[in-house]
C-alpha cells in the first residue's frame, strides 16, 4: 500500500511539474549582413496578419540599433511565454504611442498592448471586429464594424471605441459610417474614412467628423465609395483613397482642405489607385492596384506625389528589378529622416512573406523572410531625454 501511494504522489507530483512548465518558442534571428546608419530610429516592428481563419497573425522586430541589421521572426511568443503562442486572427494595424506598441488583431476581437521597447505584454482590450488604432491628448481611439465578419444589407454601422492609454479601460464610444477605417485626428476632431464593405455594392462614401469633446458625429462629408486609408500632410490637408466598385467606379486619391468657414471639404483627387500611403515632408510615397471584375483589367501605380502641387512627380520604382518580383506587394513604410522605404511582399497570402529594403533613390539594397503576409509596420524610435 505504501509503495502504491508512493507511486500515486510521483506521478501526480511530476503532472503538477509539467502544468507549470512554460514552453519558450524562441524568436528566429537572421544577420542582413548590412550595416546600420545611424540615426533616431531603434528598430522597426513587422505585423504580419496571418491568413484569415489561421490563427497566425505574428510579430517581428528589425534591429537597427547595432553595427549589423538583423532581423528576429515572431517575437511574440518568445517575449511572453506565458501567453497563448501566436498574436491571433488577422493582425490589421500597429501603432507606437509613447512607450506602448498597439497591435490591432481583428478577427480576434482585441487590441493588444506591449512596452515598446521590448514587446513584452501589458494588457489587452476587447473590441469586437476592431480596424484600426489612433491617438491624441492619452487616449487610443479604435474604429471597430461592430458586427461579425457578414457581407449583407443587414450589418450594423460602426463605431469608434475611446480608450485610456494607461488603464487600457474603454471610457466612450460613438457611432459612425459603415464599416470605418483609418482616421486622423485635426484640431479636436477625428476623422474617419467608412467604406460600407458589408453593404457593398451600395458602399459608404463618407468621412464622420467627430468631435472629441464630445464624443459625437457632427456631420458626414461626402467623398466617394469604398474609403479606406487616411492620412493628415503637414499644410493640415487630408489624404483619402477610395478603393472604388471594381466595376464602373475606378479607385482614386482624395485631397481634402479646410475651406473658409473652416471646414474640411473635398478639394480635389487624382486619377490613380492606392493601396497604401505614408507621407514624409511634401512627398506622399504610395503603391496601388485596381481590379475590374467586368473587363479583369488591372491598373496599378506607384511613386511620389507631392502634396503641395497635388501631383506625381517620381516613379522610384519603375526601373528596380526587385520590385518587378514582388508578387503581391502588402504595405509601405518609409524612414522619417533619410527616405530609404520598406516594401512588404504578401507572396502567395499562406506561406512567409518578404520584407524589401529600397534607398531613398529606389535602388534595391535587401530583403528578408517574414512571417504570413507583412502588411503593417511601426518604428521603434530612441526615447527623447
Amino acid at each position: 500500500m505504501k509503495l502504491y501511494l508512493f507511486i500515486i504522489l510521483t506521478i501526480v507530483t511530476l503532472m503538477s511539474g509539467c502544468r507549470t512548465d512554460d514552453i519558450i518558442i524562441y524568436a528566429e534571428e537572421e544577420d542582413i549582413g548590412k550595416k546600420t546608419v545611424a540615426s533616431e530610429v531603434i528598430g522597426m516592428y513587422v505585423l504580419n496578419e496571418g491568413n484569415m481563419g489561421s490563427n497566425k497573425c505574428t510579430l517581428d522586430f528589425l534591429d537597427l540599433s547595432d553595427t549589423i541589421i538583423h532581423y528576429r521572426r515572431n517575437i511574440y511568443s518568445e517575449r511572453n511565454p506565458n501567453e497563448v503562442k501566436e498574436l491571433g486572427d488577422v493582425g490589421n494595424d500597429i501603432q507606437i504611442y509613447g512607450s506602448r506598441l498597439w497591435m490591432v488583431i481583428n478577427c480576434s476581437n482585441k487590441v493588444e498592448v506591449c512596452r515598446a521597447k521590448d514587446a513584452v505584454k501589458i494588457g489587452k482590450v476587447d473590441i469586437p471586429n476592431c480596424r484600426y488604432v489612433t491617438f491624441d491628448g492619452g487616449y487610443a481611439y479604435v474604429s471597430s464594424y461592430v458586427g461579425p465578419v457578414a457581407v449583407g444589407s443587414n450589418a450594423p454601422r460602426g463605431r469608434v471605441y475611446k480608450v485610456d492609454t494607461l488603464t487600457l479601460q474603454k471610457v466612450d464610444s460613438v457611432v459612425v459610417g459603415y464599416q470605418p477605417e483609418e482616421m486622423v485626428v485635426v484640431d479636436g476632431k477625428l476623422y474617419v474614412a467608412n467604406s460600407g464593405g458589408y453593404i457593398a455594392p451600395q458602399y459608404d462614401r463618407t468621412i464622420s467628423v467627430i468631435d472629441l469633446a464630445t464624443m459625437s458625429e457632427e456631420r458626414q462629408i461626402d467623398v466617394a465609395v469604398n474609403l479606406h486609408r487616411l492620412r493628415l500632410d503637414r499644410y493640415g490637408q487630408l489624404w483619402v483613397s477610395s478603393r472604388g466598385n471594381s466595376r464602373d467606379v475606378p479607385s482614386k486619391l482624395y485631397w481634402l482642405k479646410t475651406d473658409t468657414q473652416g471646414q474640411m471639404q473635398v478639394a480635389g483627387h487624382i486619377d490613380i489607385p492606392v493601396s497604401d500611403m505614408c507621407i514624409v515632408g511634401d512627398s506622399l510615397y504610395f503603391y496601388g492596384a485596381d481590379y475590374n471584375a467586368v473587363t479583369y483589367d488591372v491598373t496599378s501605380a506607384q511613386g511620389i506625389i507631392d502634396v503641395q502641387r497635388h501631383a506625381l512627380v517620381n516613379d522610384v520604382l519603375s526601373n528596380a528589378p526587385e520590385y518587378q518580383k514582388i508578387r503581391q506587394l502588402y504595405g509601405i513604410i518609409v524612414h522619417p529622416r533619410h527616405r530609404d522605404f520598406y516594401l512588404m511582399d504578401a507572396k502567395n497570402y499562406v506561406s512567409s512573406g518578404e520584407l524589401l529594403h529600397f534607398n531613398a533613390d529606389g535602388t534595391f539594397d535587401y530583403k528578408v523572410r517574414t512571417g504570413d503576409i507583412p502588411g503593417h509596420a511601426a518604428f521603434l524610435l530612441k526615447v527623447k531625454k
